[in-house]
């Protein structure tokens, strides 16, 4: 690379974090150029692509691969109602009710939360833009965690998005329909199962991405069926 060539890639890069600082970090990923292009993640785009025929999706794979920056792109994409010119995945043309769910209200808070709204001084940093961002409820009983967000949707109507935990119990995954629903890290089948009930009636979107920590477990083998088949 030459020395034109190195500039160019350094305004790029401070571009992206500019736009990242001004609450527009949902732009920078996935772009036509850059050094986060489409071309370099065709296994993400595949992914996106595949929402379009199957109502439920799972990335299994090993850490640090971008399993979560990916559901969260995605998530917000669906919440706010903008999809890129290049998006091949299912859409929603309406405001959607979303929840977004992991292990523990910490890692929720820690991980999904951080990485879809921001830290709690500065919300609208993560992946759902500061200018679609309305208000948002605190979770009860942990600190900086939210509960509730609520979301301007393109049609000009307002999504919801909740945060929720496996550790709560299944009996906090019951209750009304939802259009979509975000798992990162692999739940038990009960909660799973629970989960995918709230899609029924709404055709609904399940993404869960996780590294199979316990193995061939229920959850995995409903995605890899032929895994049991040979055993």
């Amino acid at each position: 690379m030459n020395s034109d060539e190195e500039l160019a890639e350094r305004i790029k890069i401070r571009e992206e974090l500019a736009r990242r600082e001004k609450g527009e970090k949902l732009h920078s990923y996935y772009t036509d150029e850059g050094p986060l292009r489409r071309e370099l993640y065709s296994k993400h785009t595949q992914f996106f692509a595949a929402g379009a025929i199957h109502q439920e999706r799972a990335a299994i794979a090993g850490n640090r691969c971008g399993k979560t920056t990916m559901s969260c792109f995605e998530t917000s994409l669906h919440l706010i109602g903008h999809y890129p010119h290049w998006w091949e995945g299912k859409r929603f043309d309406h405001p959607v009710d979303w929840w977004a769910a992991s292990n523990t209200g910490e890692t929720t808070r820690n991980i999904l939360q951080f990485a879809l709204m921001g830290p709690m001084g500065d919300l609208g940093t993560g992946m759902v833009p500061k200018e679609n961002i309305i208000d948002c409820s605190s979770r009860r009983g942990l600190a900086d965690a939210i509960d509730t967000v609520n979301i301007k949707h393109s049609s000009g109507g307002v999504s919801t998005l909740a945060f929720k935990s496996y550790d709560q119990g299944r009996e906090k995954f019951q209750g009304t329909a939802k259009h979509g629903i975000s798992l990162d890290e692999e739940p038990n089948k009960d909660i799973y199962f629970e989960c995918l009930t709230r899609l029924m009636t709404t055709n609904g979107l399940m993404i869960a991405t996780f590294t199979p920590m316990s193995g061939m477990s229920d959850v995995v083998l409903l995605f890899m069926p032929e895994l049991a088949m040979s055993e």
